[in-house]
This record gives C-alpha cells, structure tokens and sequence, in this order.
C-alpha cells in the first residue's frame, strides 16, 4: 500500500472504530456485536473485491491489525493476503504474449492454471522451464495500469469531498504520492532490482531467503523469480506443526526490520502475512524466513534516520525528555503522545513507564482500541505533519504488529534490545563519519562496544532468569548466602 492509500485506509477505519463504539454505547449483547462486525466484514470484503486494486490493498492492511480490530474483521479480511480475485487464463496469456512474445507452452514444460496466490496488482503461478528449473511466474493483472489511474482520480474525488465539509482535513498531498509509488509498483523490473539489493544488503542473516530473479525471462509485467514455498508468518499452528520456534521466528523478524530501518535505511513496507513466509529447512532444521513481493521501498535520509534511531532509544529508556524532542523534531509538534503511542501500539501510560516492562494487558489492548476512534481527528493531523518518508513507517509497524499480535510474542524483551542494538550501531556510524579526529572515532568505537557489552550481558541476564540453570544457580546462590548467616 503506498502512501496514497493510507487516506483509504484511515476513512475506511475510521468507519469501522466508529461502529465499534456506537455498538459499546448501546450494550449490544456479545452475540449480536459479533454478528454485527462479521456482516459489517463481510460487506467490506465484497467492496474490496469488487473494486480491487487500491481497495484490496487496504483490506490487506485492515487483515492484518489483529491487534486493534475485531476478529471478525481480521479472520474475513486475511483471505486478500494471497485469495484476491484472480485474472483469467486468457488474461494471463494475453500479458505473457504482448511482454515475453511467446506462448506459455512455449516458455514452460509446466504452467499451474491454479494461482499460487493473487494479491492487488499480480498473481503468481507455479511453472516448469524448460531446462527444468520451478520457478514462480508473477503475472501483473492485465486492468490493473487503467485500474490504478482511476483509483487515484477517486481519492482524488473523496479529498475534495472531504475537504469540503471539513476544512481542516489537508491530505490533498497524498494524490501525489500515491502517483509517485504506484509507478513504481507496476514495474516489476524495479520490483527484481529492489529484491537483489535487499539480498546484498542483508546477506549476514542467513535464516533470510530473497528469491532470485530470473531477468532473461522478466518484463515490466511479468517477473521470474526462484520457486519457493512456506506457510504465512502469522500461521502459528502452521509452525508449532513444523517444529518452528514461534519466538525465534518473531526475533528474528524484528532483527530484519531494526537492520532494514535503522541501519540501512532502505525498508520493504508490505510485510502483510502474503509477503512473509516461514519454513524449515529440511537438512539443516533451521527456520527461515521468506521475503516475497519488493514492489515497494522506502528510503530513509539520514537526518530521518537519525531521528527516528534516537526517538526509538528514548522510548525504550522511558526517557519522556528526548521523545518529546526526537518526536517534535520529525513533525508530531504537541501530538507527541500521540505519536509515541502510535509508533508503539502502546498506552501513553505504558509509555511512560517503559515499554520493555511489561507486556500488553487486555485493558491495555482494549484501551487503545476505544481510543482509536476517538482520536482519529489528531491522527489525521499527525499524519498530515510528519514527513512523507513517516508514513509508509508506521504502516510497517502496523503490519508487524499485527504478526507480532497473531503469533502472541508482542512487547517481548528481546525484540527491543534488537532495536536497541541496531540504534547503536547505526548512531555510532553515523558519529564516525562525521568526526575527523582520530582520537574521537575510536573514543565513538569504545563507547558502541560498551554499550552493546552492557546489552548481551542484560540479554544474558534475562535468559538465565528464564532458565532452568539459572532458577538452579539463583537457588544455589541464595543457599550460600543463607548459610553464612
């Protein structure tokens, strides 16, 4: 979803936090909320589908946010991470002739009629070369170029509409955003290229798997990509069948995306479930995760960077100060709390206190649901402050929430001192490159290593204390103490 859908988004959420509260005002039973929300779903799914493109892309978004909506809505919007409608046959042959300029019989000893799966803007089929190699064939849905123009007249058309009736509502910026990106994700070219430098930048992860690109037989339209396979990320029961360690999973998860934003600064902004696939691999019984469809980047400033490694490093000290400076700085003026709590799905209390102190009470969860609706005047505000690169972030932060959410592994203390161990690093290389004294560079060095010492001795810490050997040594120790007494 680039940026110009997130207006979509957000008027279509808004709608449904809105209902969501009027039902809690009027004390509908739990039966009939439930029936409620899965009729409200339902239709929305068939507005999705009906309209597709943009639409679906949304819906996808909304499938997601296990953490935030009725599971009513989650349970029938996931089908659109992978079961979008799908091109017919004929269409399909039609892309494949006017872009490779042969047949499918011709190029493939196999071609699956059945989509592997069909998102917003492609589907993707399973085939057989001819020199034997499987591959999987993203084909971009023939209407989708014509489709994706009046998408964007239309929010277009519902700005100015807004806007109308509420003067304050300034999002006519997005248009052009949305013109920007969505070129960019028609061409599947840009998308192969993008996979290759993800590949390259993050090759030190060796539990990540990036598809190769076969570019003999890609076009604009059509992308051959190295065949792989693996069950969605948010399938816990998928893993626990597997043998997959669900924690080690959603570590290492966070691990790719702290490497990908603070560090690089060039992040993949779709990691809907039909993106993220887990497997383990059969000989060396390692867990890896599968990064499909690199339509979509963005890329980070450094300045941006910066910021948002060291507003991070506030909000895991609790350090209220340097968020309130690090969130004025990138745009969010007196909404600060605000910002704080959306880039966090966390209460503005949990904030305060710390967010790697606790996990996510059911107070909590449904405290920032009811508050959702009720503050979705300031949240378009916000969002209209912040820089344009902010806003494809917070998406990916919803998106990895809501897996964090489905999989039961969120706030856990280890993710955040991934974070915290890529803001080092990145603010420290930062510091280096601007520093000409070679006494300060290797003073920025000492400090990093310190720091990220201090870091694996509290991650050592915590393991023992989960431990059986540690439980066994704090008995042991407290044993000594007692006895010396």
């Amino acid at each position: 979803m680039g940026s110009g859908e997130i207006i979509m988004f957000y008027l279509m959420f808004g709608c449904l936090l809105e209902s969501q509260c009027e039902m809690n005002k009027n004390e509908y039973s739990a039966v009939q909320s439930e029936e409620v929300h899965l009729r409200s779903a339902e239709r929305l799914r068939e507005l999705c589908c009906s309209n597709r493109g943009t639409f679906i892309k949304v819906g996808q978004h909304l499938g997601a946010l296990d953490y935030l909506l009725p599971e009513e809505y989650t349970r029938t919007l996931k089908v659109l991470h992978s079961q979008a409608p799908q091109s017919t046959r004929q269409e399909i042959e039609q892309v494949i002739r006017e872009d490779l300029g042969k047949e499918i019989k011709e190029l493939f000893v196999s071609f699956e009629d059945t989509p592997l799966g069909a998102a917003s803007l492609a589907q993707v089929h399973k085939a057989v070369l001819q020199d034997g190699r499987t591959v999987a064939v993203k084909i971009q849905h023939p209407k989708v170029q014509a489709q994706s123009s009046k998408d964007i007249l239309l929010m277009e058309v519902l700005l100015l509409v807004v806007k109308q009736i509420f003067p304050d509502f300034e999002f006519m910026w997005l248009v052009e955003e949305a013109k920007k990106n969505l070129p960019l994700e028609l061409d599947f070219l840009h998308e192969g290229r993008n996979a290759e430098k993800v590949a390259y930048m993050l090759k030190n992860f060796d539990f990540l798997k990036v598809p190769r690109i076969y570019w003999e037989l890609s076009t604009r339209r059509v992308l051959l990509m190295e065949f792989m396979e693996g069950g969605q990320v948010n399938d816990r029961a998928y893993m626990e069948r597997n043998g997959i360690n669900v924690n080690e999973i959603s570590r290492n998860l966070g691990k790719l995306y702290s490497e990908m934003i603070f560090v690089n600064g060039f992040v993949h902004c779709d990691p809907h479930p039909g993106n993220v696939l887990v497997k383990k691999c059969p000989t060396s019984g390692k867990a890896h995760i599968i990064l499909l469809d690199h339509g979509l980047y963005q890329v980070l400033s450094e300045s941006f960077r910066m910021d948002y490694c060291r507003l991070w490093q506030a909000l895991i000290k609790a350090d209220m100060k340097r968020v309130q400076k690090y969130s004025r700085r990138l745009g969010a003026g007196d909404l600060y709390p605000l910002f704080a709590c959306m880039l966090t799905a966390r209460s503005w209390e949990s904030v305060n206190r710390g967010i790697d102190q606790s996990p996510v009470s059911a107070s909590e969860d449904m405290e920032i649901r009811s508050n959702a609706a009720a503050y979705l005047p300031q949240i378009t505000q916000l969002l209209n402050n912040v820089p344009r690169q902010m806003l494809l972030l917070l998406k990916t932060n919803d998106l990895l929430r809501g897996i964090e959410s489905a999989l039961h592994t969120r706030a856990s203390a280890s993710s955040f001192l991934n974070m915290s161990r890529c803001c080092i690093r990145a603010v420290s290389t930062y510091q280096r490159s601007k520093s000409l004294s070679l006494y300060r560079r290797a003073q920025i060095s000492l400090t990093e290593a310190l720091s990220l010492w201090q870091i694996n001795l509290y991650e050592l810490f915590l393991w023992l204390k989960g431990s059986q050997l540690g439980n066994w040594v704090i008995a042991l120790l407290r044993r000594m103490h007692h006895s010396t007494y």
